[in-house]
């Protein structure tokens, strides 16, 4: 008989139960995903997958202090329960005290849920899209463009449950609709995305119809060299470079003095104004349309993640209010070490305060710059100054009054994110979208479009 056979919260008790550790964590994940895959105006797979993680931390006092094992593994039986319990308590022996140990969470209300069967996802969160879908191959057909991309939903049911008391449990779906639009000869492409919690919300055909104004655009070619530009932002590329910002706003590595959130001289640069917009910087477990969890889910221990934090109650947060730098992510270890309040990341990211102004209006209110597609191959150049480097893709476009006249070359492009929010002169509606570049692993964002007067595109590319 396999664990998978057993009720999630069964696996996470009996887990629990059969720990000798001073302290355990048992997290239970059941993943189950559904996807459409489709090119040339065509659908060519889908598929439907489960399964199920099952992490053990195991953690273990000692005169030193205490220290802590984790051992994740997939698909485990009945008779691999107590193995894999028993190896995370090996673990724990076998290491040194750990830096981050505190006390395990306690107190935190239970789940009214907890012993619910996992929720699941199936082919059937496709039954409004898909049909959608197909007209969109129809249109695109006659239109002269091939549409390619993918649909992908993922549900995953997580079970949390510690020897000092906490069942908690959440469900997170993850939806996310990736479209591109070329034409016949491969020469002219153009993308667009969406993220979802259940694709009732994404229309094909509404993105579809952009596309084709977008490749309608690119006939007409505009060479350009490597500059300094006006450039407008989509929604879609500010997610990706305020994203990494998060990934990179560590409260200990600040305080260590290694990022460019460290304050020359000693200590974090929190309360110092990074925007003279009214900007706030933000994530809150309950935003309407990007709910995540909230209470930590750790299944290791890193950066700024703990395993001891499992199960802490992760509250709204603004990172950066009206402008000005609020907070930097800390656990309760980085916490005491720095002196700054417990922050835990959280798994979405929002960016309010622009002036409500379409991505349209803020093309028309141009007299001349770039409006961007999408950035990709982000990579990070100088962790002191955040500086990163990536390229455009799918669609750079001249806009000259007030109207896109032809698309450009791509470029490659050197910029920090906290140097962009500081030089940004306009910041549009705020809106979900979906960052390209980090979709894998980030998907639940909104943000406004952003006005950058002198964006640093250092040279040009050949890609498409």
């Amino acid at each position: 008989m396999s664990a998978r056979s057993n009720k999630p919260h069964e696996v996470v008790e009996q887990a629990l139960a059969l720990s000798r550790a001073d302290g355990c964590v048992v997290i239970a994940d059941e993943h189950s995903t559904a996807n459409l895959r489709w090119a040339r105006n065509a659908l060519t797979t889908n598929g439907v997958t489960r399964g199920r993680t099952l992490t053990v931390i195991a953690t273990v006092d000692g005169k030193e202090g205490t220290a802590s094992g984790v051992v994740s593994r997939s698909a485990v039986t009945a008779d691999e329960l107590e193995p894999l319990v028993r190896a995370a308590e090996v673990a724990a022996r076998g290491a040194g005290p750990a830096e981050d140990a505190r006390p395990l969470v306690s107190g935190v209300p239970r789940s009214p849920d907890f012993t619910d069967a996992p929720a699941e996802t199936s082919s059937a969160v496709f039954a409004d899209f898909a049909p959608a879908l197909g007209e969109s191959f129809a249109r695109a057909r006659a239109g002269g463009r091939e549409l390619y991309g993918f649909a992908n939903h993922e549900l995953v049911s997580t079970y949390l449950g510690t020897s000092t008391g906490l069942r908690l449990r959440h469900d997170q779906p993850t939806g996310t609709l990736e479209l591109n639009a070329k034409s016949p000869d491969g020469t002219r492409s153009a993308w667009a995305g969406r993220s979802t919690r259940d694709f009732k919300d994404v229309d094909p055909g509404a993105l579809d119809a952009e596309l084709a104004v977008r490749l309608g655009w690119a006939e007409r070619r505009v060479e350009l060299p490597a500059g300094r530009y006006e450039t407008l932002l989509p929604p879609t590329a500010v997610a990706d470079l305020l994203i990494y910002q998060l990934w990179s706003a560590s409260g200990r590595d600040a305080a260590e003095g290694r990022t460019v959130f460290s304050r020359p001289g000693g200590g974090t640069r929190v309360g110092d104004r990074l925007s003279e917009l009214p900007l706030t910087l933000r994530s809150d477990p309950n935003e309407p349309g990007l709910e995540c969890s909230p209470f930590v889910i750790a299944h290791s221990s890193g950066g700024d993640q703990s395993v001891f934090d499992n199960g802490l109650p992760a509250r709204p947060t603004d990172w950066m209010g009206e402008g000005v730098l609020k907070h930097l992510t800390t656990t309760r270890h980085s916490a005491d070490l720095t002196g700054l309040p417990v922050a835990p990341a959280l798994g979405n990211l929002i960016l309010d305060g622009g002036d409500d102004r379409s991505l349209e209006e803020m093309v028309a209110d141009t007299r001349r710059g770039l409006l961007l597609t999408c950035l990709w191959y982000i990579r990070e150049v100088d962790p002191a100054t955040l500086l990163l480097t990536g390229l455009t893709r799918d669609g750079v476009y001249l806009v000259e009054d007030g109207e896109v006249t032809g698309q450009v070359n791509n470029f490659r492009f050197n910029e920090s994110p906290v140097d962009l929010l500081g030089r940004a002169t306009q910041a549009g509606r705020t809106e979900k979208t979906l960052p390209r570049e980090w979709s894998d692993w980030f998907t639940r964002a909104a943000m406004p479009a952003l006005r950058i007067p002198d964006f640093n595109m250092s040279s040009v590319s050949q890609g498409v």
